[in-house]
C-alpha cells in the first residue's frame, strides 16, 4: 500500500434544510491500494459523506482533492468518469436483463441502437476473468443468488473504470462461505491497485479485512486508525462515545404454552412458483426461534404470511389456538401480533408522516386517545414523547417527517411502536440490518425483554451473530423448505449453518 493519499475530502460540511448537520467539517482520506473501513452509528454521517463523494449530495463547505487536483463531483456519472464507483446495499441491477446486459448498461456495444449481444458477453467475460469473479454472462440476473448479484454489481463498477470502490454493507445478506469468497476477491482488487471503502457495522469483518479505519460520531470525524492497532471494543466505544457490551447477555427462560403453530403451510407466488413447501413448526411463550437462510429462500414470505401481509390457501397458522386464515392485518394485530418488517421505509413507516404519527399508528383509535371520533392530540403527543424517550429515538420534537431521521432512528421508531403493545407474538425480519453497534445493542436487549415477559419471537436475520446470540432454537430454510431444526444452538458452528443455508447439507429427518 502506497502511503500517498490519492483522495482527500477536506472540511466537508453538509447541512440539510431541516437544520440537521450531517457532516461537520469532516476530513477523510484514501491511499492507493488500501481497504479503508468507514464506521459510525447511524446518523453519524457515513452515508452523507459517501453521497458527497459519489455526487449524490453537494457539500455546503469543503473540497475534494483527487490525485492532487481539486475536483467538483456534480452527480454519479461525474463520479464514475473520475474513477469512483459505488455498490449500494440494495442492488441497482435490472433483474430481467442478463449479466452481460447489466454490466455494459450505459456503455453498450453495437450499431444504430442495436446491442451486439456477442460482444457484450465477451466484455463481461473478460472483466470477470481479469478480477477472478467469473459469472456466466448469459444468466438472467433475476435467477441468480444474492452473492452472485453482488459480484455483477462490482464487475459493473469495474467495467466503468472504478479505481475507488465504495461498498455499503456488502456482507449484510451473505452466508459465511460467500463472505469469505467476497473478502478474497476484495483483497485481489486491492493487490491490483484498487482502493476500497468498506462500510460495515460488523466489527469482526473490519478487523479481518481492512487496513485503516475512519470513525465518525455525531457528524464529526473522531480519528483515523490502523486497524491492527485497535480492538473491536475500542472501535465501538469510539463510535458511540461510551463503553459497550459487544456480546448480548441472555438469561435462561423456561418456554411456556404454544403461541404460534404453523402446520403444513404451502405457498405459491404470483408467477406460480412454490416458495414454501410443507412448513411445520411451533413457538412457545418466552421462546425465540431464529430462521437462518440466504435471501430468497422463503423466509420473507413466511414472516409476511404470519404477519398477515400475504394470504395462504394450504395449511394453517394459529396464534394461541386461533387461526389467522382470511383475517385482516388489523384483526391479526388484535390477536396480539406485532411485526417489524424487513423494509422499514417501504412497509414499516409512512415517510412523509411525522415521527409521532408513525408511533401512534396502531393506538390512535383506542378510547384513551380519541373521543367521539376526534383525536386527543395532547394525550397522543405525550404517548409519542414517552416512546421516543424510552427507545432513545433522536428526534427534535417528534413533528418532523420520519424520513428525515437516520436509518437507525427510523428502525427505533418501528421497534418502539411494535414492542410497546406487549405482543404475545412478535415477528422480526432483519431487526438490526444496517444499524450501528449502539442501536443494535439496544434493539437486541429490547427483544430479550419481550422474551422475559413471555412473548413468542420469530426472528429472521441475515446476521448469524445475532441469530446465535438471541435464538433459543434455530431453523434453517433452503428453497422454501426447513432443512434443519437445531434445538441446541451452542452445538452448531457458523460454517455448518452456512452449509445448511446453501443446501449442501440437510438434517436427518427433514
Amino acid at each position: 500500500m502506497d502511503n500517498t493519499n490519492i483522495l482527500e475530502m477536506r472540511n466537508i460540511t453538509k447541512v440539510y434544510p431541516t437544520g440537521l448537520v450531517a457532516n461537520n467539517h469532516v476530513d477523510f482520506s484514501l491511499r492507493k491500494g488500501e481497504i479503508h473501513a468507514l464506521a459510525g452509528e447511524n446518523g453519524a454521517g457515513k452515508t452523507t459523506l459517501m453521497k458527497v463523494l459519489f455526487g449524490l449530495e453537494k457539500p455546503d463547505e469543503g473540497e475534494i482533492i483527487l490525485s492532487g487536483a481539486s475536483v467538483s463531483i456534480h452527480n454519479p456519472i461525474d463520479a464514475i468518469h473520475k474513477g469512483i464507483g459505488m455498490v449500494h446495499q440494495h442492488f441497482m441491477l435490472i433483474p430481467s436483463l442478463t449479466v452481460a446486459e447489466n454490466i455494459v448498461l450505459g456503455d453498450e456495444p453495437g450499431k444504430y441502437g442495436v446491442l451486439d449481444n456477442r460482444m457484450a458477453s465477451e466484455m463481461a467475460r473478460t472483466i470477470g476473468q481479469k478480477y477472478n469473479m467469473n459469472v456466466d454472462p448469459e444468466d438472467v440476473v433475476a435467477d441468480l443468488p444474492v452473492g452472485i448479484r453482488q459480484k455483477v454489481e462490482i464487475l459493473k463498477a469495474l467495467h466503468k473504470g472504478a479505481d475507488i470502490l465504495i461498498l455499503d454493507e456488502p456482507t449484510a445478506v451473505l452466508t459465511p462461505q460467500e463472505t469469505k469468497e467476497l473478502f478474497a476477491e476484495l483483497k485481489g482488487l486491492r493487490d491490483k491497485g484498487h482502493t476500497i471503502v468498506f462500510i460495515s457495522h460488523k466489527l469482526n469483518e473490519v478487523k479481518e479485512l481492512c487496513d485503516r479505519i475512519t470513525i465518525l460520531r455525531d457528524g464529526k470525524d473522531v480519528g483515523v486508525y490502523d486497524v491492527k492497532d485497535v480492538s473491536e471494543q475500542k472501535i465501538s466505544s469510539l463510535m458511540v462515545g461510551r463503553n459497550l457490551e459487544v456480546n448480548t447477555q441472555k438469561d435462561p427462560v423456561e418456554p411456556g404454552r404454544i403461541v404460534l403453530d404453523v402446520r403444513n403451510l404451502n405457498k405459491e407466488n404470483e408467477s406460480g412458483r412454490q416458495v414454501l413447501h410443507d412448513i411445520n413448526f411451533q413457538i412457545r411463550a418466552g421462546e425465540i426461534v431464529g430462521i437462518a437462510a440466504v435471501e430468497g429462500n422463503g423466509q420473507k414470505e413466511l414472516s409476511e404470511i404470519t404477519a398477515g401481509l400475504e394470504g395462504f390457501s394450504e395449511g394453517d397458522i394459529t396464534v394461541s389456538g386461533t387461526s389467522i386464515k382470511n383475517k385482516t392485518i388489523k384483526e391479526i394485530r388484535g390477536m396480539g401480533v406485532s411485526h417489524v418488517p424487513e423494509d422499514r421505509v417501504a412497509v414499516g413507516l409512512v415517510g412523509d408522516a411525522s415521527v409521532s404519527d408513525n408511533l401512534i399508528t396502531y393506538v390512535y383509535d383506542k378510547k384513551e386517545y380519541s373521543s367521539h371520533g376526534l383525536l386527543d392530540r395532547k394525550k397522543i403527543a405525550g404517548y409519542a414523547r414517552d416512546l421516543r424517550e424510552k427507545f432513545l429515538v433522536k428526534s427534535k420534537d417528534g413533528t418532523e417527517a420520519v424520513r428525515m431521521l437516520s436509518g437507525g432512528n427510523m428502525q427505533k421508531v418501528v421497534v418502539a411502536r411494535e414492542f410497546s403493545t406487549n405482543p404475545q407474538l412478535i415477528i422480526l425480519n432483519q431487526p438490526t440490518r444496517g444499524i450501528d453497534v449502539g442501536a443494535t445493542e439496544f434493539v437486541r436487549q429490547k427483544v430479550l425483554e419481550l422474551r422475559s415477559r413471555g412473548s413468542a419471537v420469530l426472528l429472521v436475520s441475515a446476521d448469524l451473530n445475532e441469530l446465535f446470540e438471541l435464538s433459543d432454537r434455530l431453523m434453517v430454510m433452503f428453497d422454501g423448505r426447513i432443512t434443519a431444526d437445531i434445538k441446541d444452538v451452542g452445538q452448531v458452528t457458523e460454517n455448518e449453518l452456512g452449509e445448511y443455508m446453501l443446501g449442501l447439507k440437510k438434517q436427518e429427518g427433514m
